[in-house]
């Protein structure tokens, strides 16, 4: 696919875009802020975290619900003020990163396993963190390395999870009651970040190691490449037909983001196939 053109908007460690609205969601992480973007290019900052930011999703209601990474809880930023929506400390075993919402308002958080400040420790496992609307926060899945970018097929029957630290994807069978039985590993990708589905079934999925963004088919085929000017961070469909793929890349490593060092853009190209399910 051709390159892009100017970026749509840029910002320090941009994370977890999501299309809701008519307009573009994302969350900065190193400046700590969620974030929303118009259509026509105006980048506002809706709302300022005492905690590091890296997964977001919608309510039914209209919430707006982002994951506090080191104090391990979920944010309500609706009203442009953080009020605490559920604390998983007591469930996860290590930092909280990305989350979604299906379209029950289940949230479905990433628990790492361990604490990402001292590193990835070799063979570390995580898992997935369940927060009801009836507030029974629990565990529904584990043995996950590291898990990234997640999306809700719009049955909300199925949830896909990218392993960033298993170069791959994992599809699971939501039951009725949150609970998450594991299908499926399927793809070979280097570190794969933040992702979204399709309406024929495909998994939009940024590359980190690839400084891409490609798209995986459930057989694990990749079907499509796009180049990305840096490190592939996190992919969604939006647009009025969802048929505009946002792509995030930041020009960083994982030294560098220690140190609070990034530089984060959104770039947009159309695509054939347009967006299903959550983001």
């Amino acid at each position: 696919m051709s390159a892009f053109g100017h970026p749509v908007a840029r910002g320090r460690y941009l994370e977890a875009p999501r299309w809701h609205d008519g307009a573009l969601w994302a969350v900065d992480s190193l400046a700590r802020t969620l974030l929303r973007v118009s259509e026509d290019g105006r980048c506002e900052i809706v709302c300022a975290l005492s905690d590091t930011p890296a997964g977001l999703g919608f309510m039914p209601t209209g919430e707006i619900v982002v994951t506090g990474m080191w104090t391990r809880s979920l944010f309500d930023c609706a009203d442009g003020t953080p009020r605490l929506h559920a604390d998983l400390s007591a469930i996860v075993t290590g930092t909280i990163d990305d989350m979604i919402v299906d379209g029950a308002g289940r949230c479905f958080v990433g628990d790492l396993g361990f604490d990402l400040r001292a590193g990835v420790p070799p063979g570390a496992t995580g898992g997935v963190a369940l927060a009801p609307p009836d507030g029974h926060t629990r565990t529904v899945a584990n043995g996950l390395r590291f898990p990234n970018g997640m999306a809700v097929t719009p049955d909300n029957r199925t949830l896909v999870v990218a392993e960033s630290d298993g170069d791959c994807l994992s599809e699971f069978e939501i039951v009725a009651d949150g609970s998450l039985v594991l299908r499926r590993r399927f793809g070979r990708i280097g570190e794969p970040d933040g992702l979204c589905l399709d309406a024929e079934g495909g998994v939009w999925v940024a590359a980190f190691k690839e400084d891409a963004v490609v798209r995986c088919e459930r057989d694990g085929r990749i079907t499509e490449r796009i180049a990305v000017p840096g490190r592939g961070i996190a992919s969604v469909l939006g647009g009025a037909e969802r048929r505009d793929l946002f792509c995030i890349s930041a020009e960083t490593t994982h030294d560098d983001l220690r140190r609070g060092r990034s530089a984060s853009r959104v770039d947009v190209i159309r695509v054939s196939v347009p967006g299903a399910g959550n983001p």
